[in-house]
């Protein structure tokens, strides 16, 4: 053999010996005599999956961007502008944060609030959790309604801004001036937002620009808490619409979004639909006194579990309270320690109007025909998941977390739950302190007025910081139940709703 070829063997002979090492190596390796393993790579949860979607992929348009959020300041009325001049970025931000009702992203370095998603172009587009994740007791609360949420005055701003710097106008920024977006801090009008975006549509979601307005009837609504989502099989407070994945994108029908990205992004939305399912309601976390919440608990069950469900409440109840609903590290920042209570049963009853006695603006502001019509479009499967066309009241809601979901009632007019419990002593207007928690009351921190001063009435940007129950659609009448009870037995029930 010549030893041209013979050095053109040595390669192959080379990996002849490399293969069987490797396969030895391999036998050895994977036999029961070596503790050797690698851990697979643990594949995401659909919850994970639903929270990483939520936050992370922008459905919309983006808002507005950073040079616009970092220019919000300059619309601020005095002192608040010299305050916001005077502070180092860092400080500036959190005072927009805290003046429209955003929140940092927990553990997260992002430049956007948890609230608005980043996009391309340095963009903030807003998600679901501007309107059900905001602070409680000055803390941050997967799933609570965001009560600090000034949409309405943020988008003003955005806009002052916008045109200053000779940016576009998005869809916002055009509809606001049409259409309020909100008349108090917390509150919206989405079921109107709703109803506008609904009305250009095609039953397979075909979007038709020509279509004239619908006859709309604003009002504002206060956010649900998204820990009774499992409770529930429809959805909104008239319990009109079947529950159901597709129900949460209907916000996303803006004209570019048609029946093709629907289809797209079904799949992420049922993830997302796991992860709201995944919600735990927060323990409440202060003190709680024990022996008056099991009284509480015998009148709550005479008097008020017809409606609102039965519950299983651990014995005995002394020093837990006082636990913090954020102790310990969890895996991710959404999770809580689990409520003291546990549903037994939940009615899911819809209490007519003539005896709820609650404001009938959010009732009878979508017509027969318009929830008949939701009814055949591709968010009900087509007809398939049938509506409840003429629901004729309020569904009595679960009480899981109750203390973390002032104001109370629909349109968020009641502060506290004595006053839900006591008619005669709910206050005719009311402002609330930044982060402030009224133990005794339980519920909001607020300064409690027979009216707006007449000085706030007439500043309309100021006036979104105080409630007017004298307004149409913000009346804090009804749900009298409670005027029967003595100060005692209600103080009690009080003490027992803690505990949920």
């Amino acid at each position: 053999m010549s030893s041209e070829k013979s050095e053109s063997l040595l390669p192959r002979r080379s990996l002849a010996v490399a293969a069987v090492l490797f396969s030895v190596i391999c036998v050895y390796l994977c036999s029961s005599a070596v503790p050797f393993s690698v851990s697979p790579i643990r594949a995401e949860t659909p919850e994970e999956r639903g929270f990483r979607h939520l936050t992370t992929k922008p459905y919309l348009t983006p808002d507005f961007d950073d040079e616009v959020f970092a220019q919000l300041y300059t619309q601020w009325d005095e002192p608040s502008l010299k305050a916001a001049e005077a502070a180092t970025p860092a400080e500036r931000r959190a005072l927009t944060f805290a003046r429209y009702g955003l929140t940092e992203f927990p553990g997260s370095p992002r430049t956007t609030a948890l609230q608005y998603t980043p996009a391309p172009d340095a963009g903030w587009t807003m998600n679901c959790l501007a309107c059900h994740t905001g602070r409680v007791a000055g803390r941050v609360i997967f799933g609570a309604p965001n009560t600090h949420y000034l949409l309405q005055s943020l988008t003003e701003d955005v806009r002052s801004v916008k045109l200053r710097l000779g940016k576009r106008l998005t869809h916002m920024d055009k509809g606001s001036l049409l259409y309020p977006l909100g008349g108090s801090a917390g509150t919206t009008n989405a079921v109107m937002f709703g109803h506008i975006l609904l009305n250009y549509r095609d039953p397979d979601l075909t979007f038709h620009a020509d279509r004239p307005l619908p006859v709309l009837t604003h009002h504002d609504v206060d956010a649900i808490p998204w820990w009774h989502y499992k409770h529930k099989s429809k959805l909104y407070v008239d319990g009109f619409a079947p529950k159901n994945h597709r129900a949460l994108m209907q916000f996303l029908l803006i004209p570019r979004n048609g029946p093709d990205k629907f289809a797209a992004w079904e799949p992420e939305y049922k993830d997302i639909e796991a992860w709201i399912t995944s919600l735990e309601a927060p323990k409440y976390p202060f003190a709680i006194d024990a022996d008056l919440a099991t009284r509480g608990h015998q009148v709550f069950e005479k008097n008020c579990a017809t409606c609102h469900g039965h519950y299983q409440v651990p014995s005995p109840l002394a020093g837990e309270g006082a636990r913090r609903a954020d102790e310990g590290a969890t895996a991710h920042p959404w999770q809580t320690t689990a409520t003291h209570s546990t549903l037994i049963s939940y009615p899911e009853k819809i209490i007519p109007l003539e005896e709820i006695g609650t404001d009938p603006v959010r009732l009878n502001s979508m017509s027969v025909g318009g929830r008949e019509r939701y009814g055949t479009t591709w968010f009900t499967y087509f007809g398939r998941e049938p509506v409840v066309a003429d629901p004729g009241g309020y569904v009595a809601p679960p009480l899981e977390g109750v203390w973390a979901t002032a104001p109370y009632f629909h349109n968020g007019s009641v502060p506290t739950l004595i006053d839900v419990l006591k008619s005669t002593e709910r206050p005719k207007a009311w402002h609330r302190t930044p982060d402030g928690y009224d133990t005794t009351r339980v519920g909001l921190e607020a300064e409690r007025l027979d009216a707006v001063p007449p000085a706030i009435a007439r500043d309309f940007r100021a006036r979104r910081l105080y409630f007017d129950t004298t307004l149409d659609g913000k009346s804090a009448a009804g749900h009298t139940f409670g005027d029967k009870l003595s100060d005692e037995e209600r103080k009690a029930v009080v003490e027992y709703l803690k505990t949920l």
